[in-house]
Formats: C-alpha cells, structure tokens, sequence
C-alpha cells in the first residue's frame, strides 16, 4: 500500500509574540514624542538598549550563519541597484521642479482631489475623537523602515525563517524596481503640487522656464487655438522666449547636470550632489507616492514572513498613512492608491524569480521525498529518534551544514560585520528619513 504524502508544516516560531509585541511597543513608544516628551526621551532609549542586547545575545546561538553568508552577494549587489535607483530618482526630483521655473510652480493651482474632498466631508460627520485619531502623525517613513529592519533582526529568535539577509536583499531589489518606475512616470507628465508654495519654499531655481519648456511647452500651454494647431501639424512652431541663460556651475565631468538641476549662482559653489541632498521629496506632485511604497513593500514583507495579528495592524498603519499623506496635501489621492497597487505587485513579481528561500524549499520537498518512506516506517515503529534524525537529514541537504553555531573565526567576523553593519543602516535611516 503507497504511503500517503508528507505535508511539510511550518515550524512553530518561539519569538513570534515577541517580534509583534516589540514592533507595537515602537511604534507606541515613538508617538509618545506628541503626547509626553518627558516619558518619550526615557522609553525610547530603553526600549532601543533592550532590542539591541538581545540581539547581540542571541548572535552565537544564530544557527544559519552559513545561509546569511550565502545571501551576502545578492544583499550587497541589491543594496548598489537600490542606491543607484535612488540617485536616478533625486536627480529627476529636481529636474521636474527646475525645468518649469518657480512661476510656474506659484500660479498653477493643485489639480482637483476627490479624496481630499471626501476626508473634509467626513470631518464633518465623523465624531472628533476618530477624526483627530485620522489626523494624527502616529507612523511616518522611518517607522516603516524601522519594522522592517525589526523583521530582519527577527531571524535571529527564529520569528521568521532565514537568511535575513536574503529577505532585506529582495527588499531593496524590489524597492529599487519600484524607485525607477516610478521616477519615469512622474518625469514622463509634470503634475502640479498639491502645496503651490513649496518650490519657493525649498529649491533656488530659476524663476523662469528653462529653453526646453519655453519652446515645446510655453506656447501652447494655454492658447485652445494653439494646442489645436499643434495637433494638426505636429511640429513646435513657437518661439522661445527672450528669458537669460541659465547658470552654468564648475562641476567638471557632472556639467552635463546642469541641465537637469539648473542652479542657481548662489548654488553654484555647492556640488552638485548637495542640490540633490536639498531636493528632499520634491515640490510637483510626484506619481506615484514613494512613502506609500515603502509602508506597502514593509508590510507585504511581513504579511508574507510573518503573517499574524501584527501584519494586519501594519496594514491598517499603511491606510492611516495614506489617508494623511492625502489629508496634508503632500500627494493626490491617485498618488496613493498606484503606490499600493504597485508595491503589491512588485512585491508578487518578484516572488517568481527570486532564489534565495524558494531553492532551499524546492530542496526541501525533494529530501523529504525521498526519505518519505524511512519517516512512515519510522512513525510505525514509534521510533521517534530515528523521525528527529531523518529530519535533521534534511535540513543538512537544504542548507548544507547551516545547523552549527558559528566556530571558525571567519564566521564569527561576518556575524560581527553584518550587525555592525545593520546597526549603522539603523542609524542613517534615522539621519536621512528624519525630515520624511
């Protein structure tokens, strides 16, 4: 008689209260800065010494090292895919906002929101305890990607399966993805501000259109007449204005830049790349919302990783985030409900293709197939012993060996540098997101 198949259960996870108790009590504990500061500056860095000692602590008993040193080289190579993303996207940030001039951005008024439209409507129905609950700052960029790196800490207690670092590696590969298409859409149509007066509040650009925009944009851009006649003949007939050249900065090999940047002469004695540092999150209506790409990659991470009662509060915390980001005029409401769709579905894709914790699976099943007869026979017998044998077995095939603690001196120097590392990532997060 044929044995019947083997389901692989998941194992049960003895940090899993842990990591969801530790993820509220942060987000909890940092809102305390609105309520009591006094009780904030205490908790905070207690809450902070207590995470980091007990990760440190359970660093020699981390049993997947091997696995971690494995998942190093896409971590590392994803990590310089994310950064360049990221530069592209600042570099266009500040193009879309130089290359239509100050003027522009102080008389186009914001573009008609129904969802600003209906939050004010439902102020007025709402009780006022649930609207300030709506308005209130409780989880911002850098929470998001506090939890996640909590998430990744996490291997180490067994709350989500290893490697951690091949879990942060298809983060940022995802979210690299996601930075690049979304810096093409937002160049490819120049939305106004929801704010008219932030780009004279933040950037030092000239007020004037640059050539480009004056000869393919300024003439037809309100004349019926001419928007008519350009669609008939297809060719750009305006003249471009008589406006000054702009100021053309000493940046070497970057001069090509200027261009895009367009600074100004009190700018030009800065480099270049602190014209991007000042670019901070833009001043058009940047589709779609990189904020809300971050707090949906974050939370389908641990949807998928971690599951439980936790992820759905993340969950709920991404919709509070999106109606603010929509109640304070930083995005559209369209800006929003792209970025979900987005960050789910690269999120998705990338599940497809990505290596690192489908292949030991796939290993997995295939051991597990084969020692599939010696495990019933062995349940028959009551011989447990030899159940925890066949089993260890498999985990030796899946992951090569990963079982031991780290020995050699080069294990224990990679398990020091990647915390040591992490806990520097922990920290410019904090620096760079701390203005949002």
């Amino acid at each position: 008689m044929r044995s019947p198949p083997i389901s692989r259960r998941r194992p049960s996870r003895g940090g899993s209260v842990g990591l969801g108790i530790a993820a509220i009590a942060y987000v909890g504990i940092d809102y305390l800065r609105h309520l009591s500061p006094s009780w904030h500056e205490l908790l905070q860095p207690a809450l902070w010494a207590v995470l980091a000692i007990a990760a440190v602590i359970r660093v020699p008993f981390y049993k997947h090292w091997s696995l971690e040193l494995r998942a190093a080289v896409p971590f590392i190579l994803s990590m310089i895919f994310m950064l360049s993303a990221l530069l592209l996207e600042m570099i266009s940030v500040r193009s879309v906002t130089a290359v239509l001039g100050l003027d522009w951005h102080n008389a186009t008024p914001p573009l008609p929101d129904v969802g600003q439209w209906l939050l004010l409507a439902l102020n007025e129905k709402l009780p006022p305890i649930l609207v300030e609950i709506m308005r209130a700052r409780i989880i911002g960029l850098h929470h998001f990607l506090m939890l996640f790196i909590m998430l990744g800490f996490s291997v180490l207690f067994n709350s989500v399966e290893a490697p951690g670092l091949g879990l942060a590696a298809r983060y940022m590969f995802t979210m690299g993805i996601g930075r690049l298409l979304r810096a093409v859409a937002f160049v490819s149509t120049i939305l106004p501000s929801p704010r008219p007066w932030c780009a004279s509040a933040r950037f030092q650009v000239p007020r004037d259109p640059h050539p480009w925009a004056q000869k393919y944009y300024v003439p037809y851009a309100k004349d019926s007449n001419a928007i008519r006649h350009i669609i008939q003949h297809d060719v750009a007939y305006g003249v471009s204005g008589e406006n000054g050249v702009d100021f053309r900065p000493n940046w070497g090999s970057m001069n090509f830049l200027a261009d895009f940047l367009r600074p100004t002469v009190s700018e030009g004695a800065s480099p270049w790349y602190y014209l991007l540092k000042r670019a901070g999150g833009g001043c058009n209506d940047l589709l779609y919302s990189g904020h809300m790409l971050v707090a949906v990659l974050t939370a389908m991470a641990w949807t998928e990783a971690y599951g439980g009662y936790t992820s759905a509060l993340i969950w709920m915390l991404v919709a509070h985030s999106a109606q603010r980001e929509i109640r304070e005029r930083h995005h559209y409401s369209v800006d929003c409900i792209v970025a979900i769709y987005m960050g789910v579905f690269l999120w998705r894709i990338t599940r497809l293709f990505w290596p690192i914790k489908d292949n030991s699976r796939y290993k997995r099943l295939s051991k597990l197939e084969k020692v599939q007869n010696g495990l019933v026979q062995a349940a028959k017998d009551d011989d447990m012993e030899r159940v925890r044998k066949l089993l260890e077995e498999v985990d030796e095939e899946v992951v090569g060996g990963v079982g031991e603690k780290p020995k050699s001196g080069a294990m224990w120097l990679f398990s020091g540098a990647t915390i040591f590392f992490t806990i520097v990532v922990v920290l410019l997060a904090f620096v760079l997101t701390s203005d949002g």
